[in-house]
Formats: C-alpha cells, structure tokens, sequence
C-alpha cells in the first residue's frame, strides 16, 4: 500500500475513532441522566402521600423558617422534604391573628397571618366539586380546590415551582372577624343563616359574596414566598387579548416563537423552557388565564417562572383548550426531564398519583373523577404534540438537555 493511501486509510480510522468515543459518551451521558430521571421518579412516587403532622424533629426552628430556607431561584422547595407535613399541618391549624384583603387582583381573596408572623392568602369555597364552568376557558370565579390539585401536580412532575398549598376550613365568626382590619370586617354580610364576606377586589362586588356554611367556610391556603424574595412581574409572550374579536399575535402567526426567541430573556437561559413548562402543566389542569407571570427579582432570566394563582383551572373536565399548548407546539422543544416525567406518568400513573397526593388533605376529595380523568387524556394529547414535532423535526432538535445544579447551601 502506498504511503499516501495508508495515510489517508490512517485519517479515516481516526475519524471513525473519534466520532464513535463522541457518540459513546453522548450515550452514556444520556442513558445515566435517563436513570438519574427515573430514580426522581421513584423517589416522588415514594413520597407521595403527605401526612399533615406537627413533629418536627431534630429542629428547633418553626416550619415559616424551614420553609424559607427551602427557597433559591429555581425551586420553592427541594425534592426531599420530610418536613413538608408538618409545614402544611401548620398552615392549616395555626392561629389567626390577623385577617385583611387579599393583595389587588380581579378575584376574592383574604391575606392572613398566622402564629409566628406567617402570611398566607385564603381563597374561599366558590363552587361544589362537580360544578361544570361553562364558557371560555378563564370564566368563573376561581377555585380554592384548583390549588390544592395544583400545588400537587407540580410536585408530580418535579417541576417545585409553585408555592405550598393545602386545604383549611376556618370559622368567620370566632377566627377572622375578632381579628379583621375594618376594610375586610366592612365586606361581612349575612345570607340566611350563613356568614359571607366579597372582599376588595376588581370583580368583588356586594351582590356576589362568598358564604361559609353557617359560620364554617371551606378555603384554601397559599404560603407567602419568603420578603427576601421580591417578585418581578411579567407579561406572558403567549397571553391572550381578553378582547372579542381581537387576537394576539400568537393566535395567528405560526412563526411566532421565532419572534420570541430574538427577546430577552427568551433569547438564552431557562425562560424559554420553563415557559413551555408552564403551558404543559397550565394544559393538564385546564388553565388558560397566564397572562402574566412571576420570576424573583434582578434575575437575569436565570430563576423560574413561579407558577402562582393556579385557581382558574379544573372548571370543565370536558374542555381541553389546544390553545394552551402553543409554546409548544409552535416552538417545538421540550426538556427532556419533563419528557422523561410525562412518560412515566402514562398509563393511568398521572391520574393515580394525584389522587393518592391529595388525599390527607383537609379538603378532601380535591377534585372529581371526571377531571381526575381528563388529566390522562389531555396527558396523551400533550405526548402526540411532542411526537408531531419530533417527526417533524427529529428528537435531537425538540429534546433539549437543560439540568441545573441546585443549591441549597
């Protein structure tokens, strides 16, 4: 053989050589993050079930503290967390020492502070659990039991971005009317036999309170993030107008998410992902009113997308509003952490999960069969769309590998 011929027969096994160690360490990178997703999994589904307790043991901190340090930018609370009952115990049973409105919004709620100096928002019972919500997607008022679902779902797909809630029943009489601020206190009212109060708010109005069952009124309670975490609002690049007749860009330009790519901070980092995040569990629970959203702080884009105010969710088992997904179907890609989540969440596993996560809530049962139901179909619609996109545009481009190291030092 020449020497020019062994050279280049040289070049070619080198070649071959090195793309085939590249190709074995990709391999081996993306089979050991596949375990490590799966042993995630398995460490969730262990710990599904949150018994609502008030040890605390080898502490001597209250659960407000514990719950606190739980905080850094990409989580509100890490993945193990043995302390969780007793914190959501406490949400549920500490004493009310002072009651006023909620924080402006367009909906009724109440900002209470517990024992300890704790504030969390409570939202009251609107609707019996098999009420249907006719109309748009974002009609009704909000609902308490949505969440409870919610905050439970975030935790099944390990995403812990949203705030801890649970469940509470409190009496208007004895525990928030010694204690109300006469802004709150001027918004009581008797209906019959039950107590109500309408709050302050952009749709609050004296014609449609809120009524306790006799004094005894079924709510929701939201943890308050920790002050040292102030909050940065922002408009979503997906939300809708609000207006017949008039749509959003997103609505009818198919090459949006190209526009959106080009801004800050969908441009680089996490947003843009953690957006898509958001639209695939915004699609499970039906919510289709992000129109703004929540991120710490002088961040950089580089903290999470928080997922507050989930109540506008579980109205109608029976829509399943596409629109929600159009980050993803119009951007086309996924982490793959939450592609992994998704599929072993098939089968029945999701609907399963859920209803087993709730079930030591005070509230419970959380929600009805028929939308514990329609999470497992809307499950298998969301799983199509990423299939649509990867033949479309093959699983390397739609499959995007994005995992934070996570500190909670």
């Amino acid at each position: 053989m020449k020497l020019k011929q062994r050279v280049v027969l040289l070049a070619i096994l080198l070649v071959i050589f090195i793309f085939t160690k590249v190709f074995l360490i990709d391999n081996l990178d993306t089979s050991a993050a596949n375990r490590e997703d799966q042993r995630a999994f398995q460490r969730m589904m262990g710990s599904l079930q949150v018994e609502l307790e008030p040890r605390l043991e080898h502490t001597l901190q209250s659960p407000w503290e514990i719950a606190a340090q739980w905080v850094v930018p990409r989580e509100v609370y890490p993945e193990d967390t043995p302390e969780l009952g007793a914190v959501m115990h406490a949400m549920t049973t500490k004493k009310i020492i002072k009651a006023d409105v909620g924080y402006k919004g367009t909906q009724l709620k109440a900002l209470l502070i517990l024992e300890g100096g704790q504030k969390v928002v409570f939202k009251p019972k609107r609707y019996a659990r098999d009420y249907v919500v006719e109309g748009e997607p974002y009609a009704g008022y909000d609902r308490h039991n949505a969440e409870v679902a919610a905050f439970h779902l975030d935790r099944i797909l390990g995403f812990r971005r949203a705030p801890l809630v649970v469940g509470r029943f409190v009496n208007l009489r004895t525990e928030i009317k010694p204690v109300a601020t006469e802004q709150l206190l001027g918004t009581f009212m008797t209906v019959g036999n039950n107590t109500c109060f309408y709050g302050k708010c952009y749709y609050c109005r004296e014609t449609e309170p809120a009524c306790a069952d006799g004094d005894v009124m079924e709510g929701s309670v939201t943890l308050w993030l920790p002050d040292v975490w102030p909050l940065q609002k922002h408009r979503h690049p997906w939300g809708r107008t609000y207006r017949e007749g008039k749509l959003a860009r997103w609505e009818y330009d198919e090459s949006y998410c190209d526009a959106v790519k080009k801004t800050s901070p969908y441009d680089s980092g996490p947003r843009l992902l953690d957006i898509i995040d958001t639209a695939i569990f915004d699609y499970l629970i039906g919510n289709a009113d992000r129109h703004h959203y929540e991120s710490f702080q002088d961040d950089e884009g580089a903290s999470m997308l928080i997922l507050l105010d989930n109540a506008k969710s579980f109205g109608n088992p029976a829509l399943d509003e596409r629109s929600i997904l159009a980050p993803l179907y119009q951007c086309c890609i996924i982490r793959v952490s939450t592609w992994n989540r998704l599929n072993y969440l098939k089968n029945g596993v999701l609907r399963s999960a859920l209803k087993t996560a709730m079930s030591h809530d005070p509230i419970s049962p959380v929600l009805s069969d028929p939308h514990l139901d329609a999470l497992d179909q809307r499950l298998l619609s969301i799983l199509a769309t990423v299939k649509q996109c990867t033949d479309q545009f093959g699983p390397d481009v739609v499959l995007v590998e994005d995992r934070m190291t996570l500190s909670h030092l």
